[in-house]
């Protein structure tokens, strides 16, 4: 199928692209034809491939529950694949359908050797990205005060239980309450370390192992550390110094998820300085 540089400037990637750019990035292109039915990518699949959806069109599942059906010309996953996310859904044609596409090392070799062509480009991706920042940040803002709310909603229902008359529901519910309270604390809220700033984990045996995920009281650490309700014992290594932890295994497998037990207050202190610089870089001033 013949597709006009016009045409892909109505891609936001490409839309500062001359047409000389765009005939040079799309001659790196290859082209693949769909049958009805043929699975592009898997969910959790690798993001290597930057591709283009040029005629047909795309169903894009959860499951087995269509979130999206892209129609042409759309990318399919380009944030996922230039930033080395793995695929989080499952792609099927819907019809005969034709995909351009080219490795994501084979596009960034062709940016390092034509800087006019990857300037626009890498533009419009910063505008991209920074709108999606901002959307994200007004729904996290909604959710947060809508968690705040609960939280306060649910502390005046335990007061009016605690001094109400005593009756057989008042001991279940005002505990229930207490527990979802206790739940919804912003420490016990999990964090993921960004690239920038990651943190590690020193095990018994020398050997060092990422941490996926960590809070004031809990951490997520990549490897398997024991039976659930066992204890463990290691190092955190964080980007400016090292902190002694221990716990109980609270989840199993191969991401060991550990209760950790009180911190000193020094490590204290350093463990939340840490989580703060971590959740900023997700915060725009």
């Amino acid at each position: 199928m013949t597709i006009r540089p016009s045409d892909l400037r109505t891609i936001p990637l490409f839309s500062r692209m001359t047409d000389a750019h765009l005939d040079e990035l799309g001659a790196i292109f290859e082209r693949k034809t769909l049958k009805d039915g043929e699975v592009l990518f898997e969910a959790g699949a690798p993001a290597d491939q930057f591709q283009i959806l040029v005629s047909g069109s795309l169903s894009l599942l959860e499951q087995d529950t269509e979130r999206f059906r892209l129609a042409p010309l759309a990318p399919i996953g380009e944030l996922g694949a230039l930033t080395g996310v793995a695929h989080n859904v499952r792609a099927i044609a819907a019809g005969a359908s034709e995909v351009w596409r080219v490795s994501v090392a084979k596009l960034l070799t062709f940016f390092e050797k034509n800087g006019d062509v990857a300037f626009p480009f890498y533009h419009s991706l910063l505008e991209i990205v920074s709108d999606k920042v901002r959307r994200d940040e007004l729904r996290l803002e909604e959710m947060r005060g809508n968690l705040i709310r609960t939280q306060k909603m649910m502390k005046k229902l335990r007061e009016v239980v605690l001094e109400s008359p005593e009756t057989l529901l008042s001991e279940p519910v005002a505990k229930a309450l207490d527990d979802l309270i206790e739940h919804n604390r912003r420490g016990h809220y999990m964090v993921e370390p960004a690239r920038a700033m990651a943190s590690k984990v020193r095990l018994d045996d020398g050997k060092v192992v990422d941490v996926k995920e960590i809070s004031e009281d809990h951490v997520c650490i990549a490897a398997q550390l024991g039976k659930k309700g066992g204890s463990w014992s290691g190092v955190l290594v964080l980007p400016s110094r090292e902190i002694p932890i221990s716990g109980t295994i609270d989840k199993e497998g191969a991401r060991t998820v550990v209760a950790l037990d009180l911190l000193v207050d020094e490590y204290k202190g350093a463990l939340s300085d840490y989580l703060t610089r971590v959740q900023m870089l997700d915060f725009v001033v």
